[in-house]
């Protein structure tokens, strides 16, 4: 896969209304390992590779353990590596990026509710409709993972 195009370059001003998002959601209150962690699910069930590539790497930098990463896909079955808050927010990440599915039911948002405020709530589903904005960007116009990138530039040396 090639790169379509640079959106970012295209359209600066859309991109820097993004990141505006962006920067309320980091601000929001919400913990910057949770907000990643719930990107990182997003990534994956959108089968995003560069958002996979960039969180990855974010989380790891904030030292969040690798066995940890390697089970954000089957959090349910990851036991104390996730908290109550962590396991909340990565099932209501869930329901909201497959809305087409799930319609988003009553039961989910108890569940996200039995645990965050409804500020966070929000913050948290704003977060989430942004990454799915993230991922539709990256994946329409082929974005290349960091990890490819260096594959790609070592293996010409």
């Amino acid at each position: 896969m090639s790169h379509r195009l640079d959106y970012t370059q295209i359209s600066p001003a859309g991109v820097k209304a993004l990141g505006g998002v962006y920067g309320h959601v980091m601000q929001s209150g919400l913990a910057p390992a949770l907000v990643e962690l719930v990107f990182l699910r997003i990534s994956q069930i959108n089968n995003c590779a560069y958002c996979l590539d960039m969180h990855t790497r974010d989380l790891l930098k904030k030292g969040v353990p690798i066995e940890k990463l390697a089970l954000v896909q089957a959090w349910e079955e990851g036991g104390v590596l996730f908290d109550e808050r962590e396991r909340a927010a990565l099932a209501w990440a869930e329901s909201v990026t497959r809305v087409a599915t799930t319609g988003v039911p009553d039961a989910d948002f108890a569940a996200v509710s039995a645990v965050f405020s409804e500020k966070e709530v929000v913050e948290l589903t704003i977060a989430i409709g942004l990454m799915n904005t993230y991922n539709r960007l990256a994946i329409s116009f082929r974005n290349v993972p960091q990890a490819v990138a260096i594959a790609e530039r070592d293996a010409v040396r």
